[in-house]
């Protein structure tokens, strides 16, 4: 499985950041998502979800039919299998804080990351309007290791109000820590500037709430100690 990474340039040790694709690949946007990462402060990879059917595969925004035939032949246990892959990477690297990986992911990727904090022990999780987390992954809200944090779009019409409450209700009921974000006036996607649903000011709080989150659970998790 062929990826992408980005890292701080100190050279010195940082957390770690699983980055999911959205259907189109590991394209430029993702890449962009990834730099903007270890900007921030984070050893960031982003794996090829489609390698089984299609390494290297990236599509327009305005062609999703031709990523319909990857997305339906990825199984939950070979997504399982990438993170898992992708986590011990990581893991291995030598300028990753091993105690504190998350994970970060968008569309399908935001269901992904969603998985992934029931795969590994992550120390924090966000999903952007991550659909087909209900009702079908549901049960694994039980195995989820750390903090997430949610976005959704109001406007988005790929993603029901009643998946999101679904979500929202069961880590509520099994006393699982979340942060449920909607912005009313954002659709899906609104945080890629390369497709015509972007909202620039939604973007840029969504990101705001990101850094605050990581810093929090991962930057500094000390803090998340002494609140408690």
């Amino acid at each position: 499985m062929n990826a992408y990474v980005a890292r701080p340039a100190d050279g010195k040790e940082h957390p770690g950041l699983l980055v999911f694709q959205e259907a189109f690949g590991v394209n430029a946007h993702i890449r962009d998502v990834t730099e903007r990462c270890a900007r921030a402060g984070l050893v960031a990879i982003a794996p090829e979800l489609y390698h089984r059917t299609a390494t290297g595969f990236e599509a327009k925004y305005t062609d999703f039919p031709s990523t319909v035939p990857h997305m339906k032949a990825m199984t939950v246990e070979g997504l399982t299998r990438d993170i898992r892959a992708a986590y011990e990477w990581l893991q291995g690297d030598p300028q990753v804080r091993k105690e504190t990986i998350a994970s970060i992911g968008f569309c399908m990727g935001g269901r992904a990351s969603f998985l992934a904090n029931a795969t590994v022990p992550l120390q924090a999780a966000i999903s952007f309007y991550g659909g087909g987390i209900a009702p079908a992954l549901l049960p694994q809200v039980a195995n989820l290791h750390a903090p997430m944090l949610f976005f959704w779009g109001g406007r988005d019409k790929h993603i029901g109000a009643e998946q999101i409450r679904a979500v929202v209700d069961e880590c509520k009921r099994l006393g699982k820590p979340y942060v449920n974000v909607e912005i009313s006036d954002a659709d899906h996607g609104f945080f890629c500037d390369a497709r015509a649903s972007y909202h620039p000011e939604a973007a840029r709080l969504a990101w705001g709430i990101c850094e605050s989150f990581l810093h929090f659970h991962v930057h500094r998790p000390e803090l998340r100690t002494r609140v408690r």
